[in-house]
């Protein structure tokens, strides 16, 4: 019966986490498909670039909800409050966001949804609130400092395992924040290269220097 909970609980969470959002917005209000326009990419960062700020604001927090409701709401109706479980659950919410059914298997890039399932884990597991707030802290910091949303976001997903290791979190979070890390490394591939010719886009903050 558990397996058969568990089978129900994921596939739940696949079909939340896999709402294609930017695609739904794109067609809602421009009437287009997000995936021709800007980076090309289904996520929030395009979103904002393509669709506007509203938009795109709504896009962040529907792809961080993505990640909040199957760590806690599918999680609790199911029973399920393990780290192990808790982990997986986690870990298919954002491939679901990364590998959308909807759209032939192809979605964003996961951060956001990364950070919703992160702020699950934290409501479930309390211990791991100070990597929640460094994590934040660390994209941040980065964000302001060189004004790249790509190069946040990977400083802070390989800082995510460190982050967990030095709370001490359970062994399964260690591994999840792993593969989480390698989610992030493999969708930003392109953005890496990018960086590295100096042909990456960067957001234009108002104290830069021109």
């Amino acid at each position: 019966m558990t397996m058969v909970l568990l089978a129900i609980s994921l596939g739940l969470t696949y079909l939340i986490g896999a709402i294609p959002t930017a695609y739904i917005f794109g067609r809602l209000f421009k009437g287009i498909d997000i995936r021709q326009h800007g980076s090309g990419n289904v996520g929030a960062t395009n979103a904002f670039r393509v669709l506007g700020k509203g938009p795109g604001a709504a896009v962040l927090i529907i792809d961080i909800i993505k990640g909040i409701i199957p760590t806690t709401l599918v999680a609790n109706l199911f029973g399920f409050h393990d780290p192990l479980t808790l982990g997986i659950i986690g870990l298919v919410a954002v491939a679901a966001h990364n590998w959308t059914v909807f759209l032939k298997f192809k979605g964003g890039k996961g951060i956001a949804t990364s950070l919703g399932v992160l702020i699950g884990l934290t409501i479930q597991i309390p211990g791991l609130r100070p990597v929640l707030l460094s994590i934040v802290g660390v994209w941040l910091g980065v964000f302001l400092l060189f004004g790249y949303v790509s190069l946040a976001s990977l400083v802070a997903a390989v800082a995510l395992p460190i982050c967990m290791v030095t709370v001490h979190a359970p062994f399964v979070m260690v591994v999840m924040s792993i593969v989480l890390c390698l989610f992030v490394v493999f969708r930003h591939h392109s953005n890496i290269k990018r960086l590295l010719q100096g042909k990456e886009n960067r957001v234009s903050l108002p104290f830069y220097k021109r």
